[in-house]
């Protein structure tokens, strides 16, 4: 066989190996995209409303085989809006449905924005890290030196909503253009940008004042915990978003601090309070020809509870539930690790990523699948974290005993959505994120 042909035949194989594997995160797209408050427009395609409607099927841990259906819109119900509707069930028992819409235009107040969350699930065999588990009865389940077996697995319901209400600010790219708009050219942004101008919020990106009312009840029955914990309160935060293309950004950078509380009104469980803030930038690169676009992402983030009471019993009170406040693991930060792996008063994290799009894109060679999924780009991501959970916020505490994780992220971008699959390994395994948009600033 001469070497052509032998050549020929491995990027046909390459090819459908990466084909597959795309199609299959792609189908896997958990619904919680984040999309910015702008209209992105294609060359000749200003008026075309990107729509993905498919089913899907995927395996994981807390749903086995599973199938679902996801119906996502880009231009409805306003030019600048989106919404993305799912439904998933699965043969261990788990189900969920799940509905997002972003940058609904509140009538008579044109910079006033409106982003909802609804979701409604039951899971079988959930793995939670909290406390209950009677094999570590002298250690809290989430701290930093806590074991990876000390959780509690059970059943239940987990519901949520988050109304989120955003003010765009008169400053920088937000002063004269209320609905920006960019012009893409295969997935990539060809003018129009939002920011990365300068460092000056007056001047470059936009800045939005966002307030989002939220309410969640988790329940978990297992043979070692019957826990029903409910929270309702606010967020409130600034962001100033300096970021040249919200969905794929090639420079510039992006700044949020938040102030959540949770006043411990009706239902909730607690009263408690939590900080937040989040830096990241980006820089674009030039290594090889054979990309059309490489970029260096930064990323830091630290939390802290200012109400956290720990009592001489071990227990702690006014604290933010495991699954926000100062958390990691699982989709957003230290992928390598399961979902709320650690949790704890403060929090600090940092993460690199070296974002790497190709000229070659092999759903080109399949148009009738192409006509259906849209793709535009596909990108490699190899990436490193290192981050810690603490009693309190130290700075030499936070900065000993990191835990890390690296790996490697395949997304691509597809009617309008950047689809995203990272697997990262740790310390305490193997961890493979299946989610919509790029992480950073979620």
């Amino acid at each position: 066989m001469d070497l052509g042909k032998k050549v020929g035949e491995y990027l046909n194989l390459k090819e459908c190996v990466v084909l597959s594997f795309c199609i299959v995160f792609l189908l896997l797209l958990l619904p919680q995209a984040s999309f910015g408050q702008e209209n992105p427009s294609s060359k000749g395609e200003e008026d075309v409303k990107p729509v993905l409607s498919i089913p899907y099927v995927f395996y994981n841990e807390n749903f086995g085989f599973a199938v679902g259906y996801v119906h996502s819109v880009s231009g409805y119900p306003q030019k600048q809006s989106k919404v993305l509707a799912t439904v998933m069930g699965g043969t261990k028992g788990s189900g969920l449905g799940f509905l997002i819409a972003r940058d609904i235009q509140m009538p008579g107040i044109k910079r006033l924005f409106f982003d909802p969350i609804v979701s409604v699930g039951y899971f079988k065999d959930y793995d939670a890290f909290i406390d209950g588990n009677p094999s570590f009865p002298d250690q809290r389940s989430g701290s930093n030196e806590s074991d990876e077996d000390n959780f509690v697995e059970g059943d239940g319901w987990d519901s949520f909503f988050r109304l989120k209400f955003k003010y765009l600010l008169p400053l920088g790219h937000g002063k004269d253009q209320v609905i920006h708009t960019y012009k893409i050219d295969e997935g990539l942004l060809k003018s129009g940008a939002s920011g990365g101008t300068s460092w000056n919020p007056l001047d470059s990106g936009r800045t939005f004042l966002e307030l989002r009312p939220f309410y969640r009840s988790q329940e978990i029955e297992g043979d070692n915990i019957d826990k029903d914990q409910k929270t309702n309160g606010t967020d409130f935060s600034i962001f100033w978003d300096n970021r040249d293309f919200y969905a794929n950004p090639s420079k510039g950078n992006a700044l949020m601090l938040k102030v959540s509380r949770d006043f411990g009104w009706a239902d909730s469980s607690d009263s408690w309070t939590n900080l937040e803030g989040e830096f990241d930038v980006y820089f674009p690169l030039k290594i090889s020809d054979a990309f059309r676009q490489e970029v260096l992402a930064l990323d830091l983030w630290t939390s802290y509870s200012p109400t956290w009471e720990e009592q001489p019993d071990g227990t702690v009170d006014n604290r933010p539930p495991a699954y926000t406040g100062s958390t990691l693991g699982g989709l957003w930060r230290m992928r390598g690790y399961p979902t709320q792996r650690f949790s704890d008063k403060a929090a600090v994290y940092y993460a690199a990523e070296l974002r790497l799009i190709p000229h070659w894109n092999p759903f080109d060679r399949w148009p009738w699948l192409q006509k259906h999924l849209g793709v535009q780009w596909i990108q490699f991501v190899p990436f490193v974290e290192v981050g810690r959970v603490a009693p309190s916020w130290n700075m030499d505490e936070l900065h000993s005993d990191m835990k890390w994780d690296g790996g490697i992220g395949i997304r691509i971008l597809a009617k309008g959505l950047v689809a995203r699959v990272d697997a990262a390994v740790s310390e305490e395994g193997l961890g493979v994120q299946m989610m919509v948009n790029q992480p950073f600033q979620f």
